[in-house]
């Protein structure tokens, strides 16, 4: 059976939990490869409702392991407030179910610190981070000055760790007018979660390579978008990691031969949180509608999603990066009822016309979509489990797409519920 990657093709949002949550069921192991906490994974199952951020989405099913890998960046008290709140929903989480990397960086108050001051002091020229320290996080690991969850069992280590990290930060802070570190405050906090956090930690790249010389099938879950990838993304408007497929195989351990499916969580229609460019967006009772019927409003920050037409261009540029096998296409039944639908086939740009969006981002802010239009559907797809449920042009819509984004749907998703899936291609199938 192959091992499958689960990426978003778009700015994020795209539905990529409930897609990995229904995939776990065919997986042993479900494997979270970067990002952090500003990821925003909403699961329904029934009638309860799981909101993920750190946690693999396969944590809610039972007798599944479920990996956070060295390509995360890690904040503790966060982990352990998710934790939490998923066992007050009866979930049982326990060194049985998770594993975190040894090699994985933590987040620390003091990267919080950092983000929101940097945004404070950008006014208008602010990327709209989450605030939550991923930024800054990544930097100390390139940096070679993060503490990693290893660096907790031994005093002397952290100690070490502590006094490079600080003579960074404190510098920084001095030239945003904030006030040093409190040394001994954030020793302390972290010797008391350590014991907590390293009854999790295992070195993942020696167990998942066991795992794999197994035959255990494993699910890599990937968070935010590709769009958001700090290469390929709309930079600076980016996250900061590599939020493609390629991700998976250095997030984890595992080399790149390990994967076997690539798929691409792409929704009917475009969303994007956050400052950026975004050709499709629509300021009108269209793009208002969007975002009504799709509930599109962020799960991590409650921020309101900023909605657009299909960009074709944009779906074919980041499944040809991730080498995308097929997409996952998520929300289709928001689109129930248009008379008209609009799918965005190339820019124009001074006149000029571009098949990819261009890097330099004057360009992208100056790129007006070229659009196709195609007739919408009266009926109903909400729930549709299968293509004989579909209207006739919402097939029509969804092979329009396949055919721009030259990608095949290999499965499609009718609604949030679990079950409301159209299975086209199975990714685990050799």
């Amino acid at each position: 059976m192959a091992n499958v990657v689960v990426v978003g093709a778009q700015w994020g949002d795209e539905g990529k939990g409930k897609i990995v949550d229904w995939l776990s069921e065919r997986a042993d192991v479900i494997a979270r490869f970067q990002g952090g906490h500003n990821a925003g994974h909403t699961l329904v199952i029934g009638n309860q409702v799981f909101k993920l951020s750190l946690l693999p989405s396969g944590i809610v099913r039972k007798g599944k392991m479920a990996v956070i890998g060295n390509g995360v960046v890690l904040d503790p008290w966060a982990l352990f407030s998710e934790i939490d709140k998923l066992s007050a929903q009866g979930v049982e989480i326990s060194p049985e179910n998770l594993m975190i990397a040894e090699n994985t960086p933590l987040i620390l108050p003091l990267h919080q610190d950092l983000d929101k001051l940097r945004e404070e002091a950008a006014g208008a020229s602010k990327i709209g981070t989450t605030g939550r320290g991923i930024g800054p996080a990544y930097e100390d690991k390139v940096g070679r000055r993060s503490i990693r969850v290893a660096d907790l069992g031994d005093e002397e280590t952290l100690d070490s760790r502590l006094d490079r990290l600080l003579a960074h930060h404190d510098a920084l802070r001095q030239g945003l007018d904030a006030a040093p570190i409190d040394r001994a405050e954030l020793r302390a906090k972290l010797l008391e979660i350590a014991p907590k956090l390293l009854q999790y930690a295992q070195p993942v790249w020696k167990v998942m390579n066991d795992y794999r010389r197994a035959g255990k099938r494993i699910l890599f879950e990937g968070a935010q978008g590709s769009l958001l990838d700090i290469d390929f993304g709309t930079y600076p408007y980016v996250t900061s990691s590599t939020t493609m497929s390629g991700m998976a195989a250095s997030g984890t351990g595992l080399g790149p031969s390990a994967i076997g499916f690539v798929l691409g969580i792409v929704k009917a229609y475009t969303t994007r949180v956050g400052e950026g460019p975004f050709p499709t967006e629509l300021d009108d009772a269209d793009g208002q509608r969007l975002g009504e019927r799709g509930h599109e409003f962020g799960t991590v920050t409650g921020r309101k999603r900023r909605c657009g037409w299909f960009d074709a261009v944009l779906v074919r540029q980041t499944c040809a990066i991730s080498g995308v096998d097929g997409i996952a296409l998520t929300k289709l039944d928001v689109l129930d009822g248009f008379q008209r639908l609009k799918i965005c086939t190339g820019y124009q740009v001074d006149g000029q016309h571009y098949d990819h969006l261009p890097t330099a981002a004057s360009l992208q802010a100056r790129a007006k979509p070229v659009y196709e239009e195609m007739a919408g559907w009266q009926e109903s797809t909400q729930g549709a489990r299968s293509w004989a449920d579909l209207p006739a042009n919402a097939i029509k819509y969804v092979r329009r797409i396949e055919e721009l984004i030259q990608c095949p749907v290999a499965l499609l998703s009718t609604s949030p519920e679990r079950d409301d899936t159209i299975l086209v291609t199975d990714p685990f199938a050799d």
